[in-house]
């Protein structure tokens, strides 16, 4: 397999462009990358073993799919794009090891499609992917609040998002996604990639960007799904404070209104001051003096 021409040069990208009449999708995000070092530096910085199970989104024409099977166990890719899924097929034929799914992402139960596909469930599990620049945010917050326990997560994805995931409180750059990725990972961005890299050319640069199973918090909260749901509601307006936000979301007058009041008190937070100033665990408390009393 290893004599097997790669897919990730220019020519050979063009090449099966050309052969099935693919044009590249804007709606889908496809950008398909060329440089074959820039694909073996994202199997190195995911530390990809033939021990592990590995879960590609957006495999494209299989350049990255290909590399990944080089290296794995079992590569189990999920593609949107019917026209690409007999190209994958014909692209990744000599690697026995790999599956596609022609499905969204976004509408699959990960937990279900691992248990069907992969033949040894138990296998360490990793995830490696050029996500569609389109849909970052929400294939991400939809793995990580799948808890399905990956062991590291290593994404592309366009530079000034990768920036956001390991931002820190004050920064411009601190949001929900920030607050979503810290809960469960620490992240880091491990090189950048040039727009050039791809055809066609992307407007943007990209990052490869690491994340890995973060220490144990010291506070934790009362339900998952609600602390996601606060994360998203402290950002609703961004400059507005965070009294604004949440009266907007649970009301402003009456019992609930002293509820919000009285959780902040205990929280001790500020009712003035604006979500992008609160720190991961003060969210988490904030949430469950909420959840305490009552709010949801």
């Amino acid at each position: 397999m290893a004599d097997y021409p790669d897919i990730a040069t220019p020519l050979r990208t063009q090449a099966i462009m050309n052969q099935y009449g693919i044009n590249t999708k804007k709606s889908l995000g496809q950008n398909f990358l060329t440089d074959i070092n820039i694909l073996h530096n994202i199997v190195r910085a995911g530390n990809v073993t033939e021990a592990d199970n590995v879960v590609e989104i957006g495999p494209g024409i299989g350049a990255l799919t290909e590399q990944l099977a080089r290296a794995a166990n079992q590569v189990l890719a999920f593609e949107i794009d019917e026209r690409l899924v007999n190209v994958l097929n014909d692209t990744l034929a000599p690697y026995e090891n790999v599956t596609v799914v022609n499905q969204d992402v976004l509408k699959v139960d990960l937990a279900a499609e691992f248990a069907e596909h992969f033949a040894d469930p138990k296998a360490p599990l990793k995830l490696v992917a050029n996500l569609p620049y389109y849909i970052t945010t929400p294939i991400l917050l939809q793995v990580l609040e799948s808890g399905i326990p990956f062991e590291s997560i290593v994404v592309m994805m366009q530079k000034e998002v990768a920036d956001r995931l390991s931002a820190q409180p004050g920064t411009k750059e601190y949001g929900s996604l920030s607050l979503a990725v810290q809960y469960r990972m620490s992240a880091h961005v491990a090189f950048t990639v040039s727009r050039t890299s791809f055809v066609p050319n992307p407007n943007v640069d990209s990052a490869i960007v690491v994340l890995e199973p973060r220490e144990p918090l010291e506070v934790l909260p009362r339900n998952e799904k609600k602390l996601f749901e606060l994360f998203r509601i402290g950002f609703t307006m961004r400059r507005k404070t965070l009294w604004n936000n949440l009266t907007t979301a649970f009301g402003k007058t009456g019992t609930m209104a002293d509820k919000l009041m009285d959780s902040l008190e205990i929280a001790q937070i500020d009712p003035k001051i604006r979500a992008e100033k609160l720190t991961l665990e003060q969210f988490i408390t904030l949430h469950n003096a909420l959840a305490e009393a009552g709010v949801y």
